[in-house]
């Protein structure tokens, strides 16, 4: 596949490696803390942040321009990662995001913290994607899944403990340390990968050239299509003048990218990304999981409190369950895609996933607690199924010089799934609720109503099927992803020999 694995010389050299192993695993779970932490934290601390600064009409970008930032720079520090290796990039990432969290507890208005924000994206987008690649890079295929339980279970005790934690600081500190709390953990990070992070001479046939322009032009195409989906229904209706223009320059731009990237000797999107069979399936399919995502982890909250009738904090417990069997499943998949391979493994957890979405619909009403519940623990347990099996099969397909632009592609399908999936589903959420309520009103407005407890049983009612017809929606994404592996994906992963 024109890719070279770094060969670390000699038995001592071996033996220092596996003794640093822990340490940089410890950094790696680390820097995934942070970036794991970070929007959950900050959610639970709107109101103190809002009543600090103002800006209630544009608090929202707080959550949009960190996630914009992140997802647009992922190629490209993918590509860099492949390029300049793993360490640089791994430290300039956790420099910005740390620069940006200290700005940000430093903000004196809404506009200064979202400009922060996004400069803590730009380097979230460093720790995600390269700390998923050196988890690749440090156990070969047969141990990847120990690694990738851990990297699991970061962020299932981030998104458990994230809202409790930022409540508390709000509460009882100032909304300002919920930024700075990243810098102890952090600077701990940093100085695990400085010092023990020592990544071989690789052998180059010729100097690392930068496809600048091709990482600009990837960056401006990215930046407008995902504003354009993330604000579009919500800033301005999606067929008003902003939304076009914002789509129709987003089209020109991704035209720029495809013109840009077949001259550039070193694109920041290869062709060979979507031209190999393994690699775009599992992009495709995890873009189909992001898409798939949105729906309990947006809209069962708000069902839960409405239609259940659950305190937030019973609520958030409702929606957590899944955070918890997710990656013991995950853990405990490596047992069946040895048997079965990464494509049927994936197929069977997908599948399964979309039959627990289906039944979701079925649930009584108004329904107990339970209920709702056990179909997100037995969520959780199908989605870890699916996607670890697809993320090492498809790092174990390509060798170290391609393995931190595919790790950044299919992350980047991903997240781009999610944010598609905000819009779209809050469209068909928004149409159903108005379809029962005779156009009276839409699910922010009766989420404030809730809030304020004044909700009627018309409402109730009308937010159980539209909440019904998102959890259709996504067992529709299920079923993509699923025939997408079907038929594109090859039934067994062309590994590479370690």
């Amino acid at each position: 596949m024109g890719s070279t694995t770094p060969a670390i010389r000699g038995g001592a050299d071996r033996r220092q490696s596996t003794g640093r192993r822990g340490a940089v695993v410890a950094a790696l779970m680390l820097s995934m803390a942070l970036a794991a932490l970070d929007s959950a934290v900050v959610s639970t601390a709107v109101p103190q942040i809002v009543g600090d600064l103002g800006g209630f009409s544009v608090f929202s970008w707080l959550f949009s321009g960190y996630l914009l930032a992140v997802t647009v720079t992922l190629p490209v520090y993918g590509k860099l990662s492949d390029t300049f290796g793993r360490k640089p990039v791994l430290v300039a990432g956790a420099a910005v995001f740390l620069l940006g969290s200290l700005l940000c507890a430093a903000a004196w208005n809404m506009g200064a913290l979202i400009a922060f924000r996004i400069l803590q994206g730009l380097g979230g987008g460093a720790l995600q994607g390269t700390v998923q690649t050196l988890a690749a890079d440090l156990y070969p295929l047969a141990q990847r899944p120990r690694i990738q339980s851990k990297l699991s279970t970061v962020w299932a005790v981030s998104a458990v403990a994230g809202p409790g934690l930022g409540g508390v600081l709000a509460a009882y500190a100032d909304w300002r340390w919920i930024f700075l709390i990243n810098l102890p953990i952090g600077i701990a990070a940093l100085w695990l990968i400085v010092r023990h992070l020592h990544e071989p001479q690789r052998e180059t046939a010729r100097p690392a050239r930068v496809d600048w322009a091709g990482a600009l032009a990837v960056f401006a195409c990215g930046g407008v299509l995902l504003t354009a989906l993330v604000q579009g229904g919500v800033a301005w209706p999606w067929l008003s003048a902003p939304s076009l223009t914002l789509l129709g320059a987003g089209l020109a731009l991704a035209g720029v990218v495809v013109a840009v990237e077949r001259r550039a000797a070193e694109p920041v999107i290869p062709g060979w990304v979507w031209r190999r069979r393994t690699i775009a399936a599992v992009n495709l399919a995890l873009g189909a999981l992001g898409l798939l995502m949105v729906a309990p982890a947006v809209f069962l909250p708000t069902y839960a409190q409405s239609v259940l009738g659950l305190a937030p904090v019973a609520a958030g417990f409702v929606l957590s369950v899944w955070t918890l069997s997710w990656p013991v499943s995950a853990a405990l998949s490596q047992h069946v895609y040895r048997r079965l391979g990464f494509r049927d493994t994936a197929l069977l957890g997908i599948g399964l996933a979309a039959l627990i979405l289906c039944a979701f619909p079925f649930l009584p009403y108004p329904g107990s607690w339970w209920q709702p519940t056990l179909l997100m623990l037995l969520l959780g347990g199908a989605l870890g199924l699916f996607q670890l099996p697809l993320i090492v099969g498809v790092q174990s397909t390509v060798g170290w010089s391609e393995r931190g632009t595919t790790t950044a592609s299919v992350l980047f399908c991903r997240q781009t799934g999610q944010t598609l999936g905000a819009s779209l589903f809050g469209a068909v959420a928004n149409g159903v609720l108005a379809a029962r309520l005779g156009g009276a009103g839409d699910l922010d407005s009766v989420t404030r109503a809730l809030d304020a407890g004044t909700v009627p049983e018309a409402d109730r009612r009308a937010i159980a099927d539209a909440v019904h017809a998102v959890y259709l929606g996504a067992a529709g994404a299920a079923a993509l992803a699923f025939v997408v592996l079907l038929l594109v994906a090859p039934r067994r992963f062309p590994v590479l020999q370690e």
